[in-house]
């Protein structure tokens, strides 16, 4: 019986743990933080999965992840300074188009970093969800504990913002 229930969290739960560190990845903006908040994560999952019915075990596990990372966020805030979504590597110069252009999509990734960054968790969190997830709306409700309704709004807010940020948005901005 209980490799019965280690088997069935095995196949419904552990195969989400790279979605649940993109998640935590976002929300604490730190690597190792965020594979800390996953094992906890993980193991608060194993620890309560007698009570999971019949669900969403993605929504179900991101839920965990998502109030771990706001646990882990509280508590060690003030301990730990940012770190850089990715790491700024030293390259030789490298003239030629391809390299041009290499310079470019880094340049407009570490542009959406910034801005990404730039937003509140509750921002942040539903983009994340939507965009980089794939998550349905109604999903991401089940996750963050809100309306669809609040989700649908987070959402067009996030991306006003990103858009704002990124200069796509600089007609809407004045």
């Amino acid at each position: 019986m209980a490799q019965q229930h280690v088997d069935r969290f095995e196949a419904l739960v552990l195969s989400h743990l790279d979605d649940a560190y993109t998640l935590a990845r976002y929300l604490l903006r730190d690597e190792h933080d965020a594979q800390d908040a996953v094992q906890d994560a993980a193991l608060r999952a194993f620890r309560y999965f007698h009570r999971f019915r019949d669900g969403d075990p993605r929504a179900w596990f991101l839920t965990i992840v998502r109030n771990c990372c706001y646990t882990w966020q509280r508590r060690h805030r003030h301990d730990r300074l940012a770190v850089p979504f990715e790491g700024h590597l030293a390259s030789a110069v490298d003239e030629s188009p391809a390299a041009d252009a290499m310079a470019i999509a880094r340049s407009d990734r570490a542009a959406l970093e910034r801005a990404m960054a730039d937003l509140s968790l509750e921002f942040r969190e539903v983009i994340v969800l939507r965009e980089i997830e794939g998550m349905s709306y109604t999903q991401i409700a089940a996750v963050v504990g809100t309306p669809i309704g609040t989700v649908m709004s987070r959402l067009s807010r996030a991306r006003r913002r990103l858009a704002i940020a990124l200069g796509d948005g600089a007609q809407e901005a004045g």
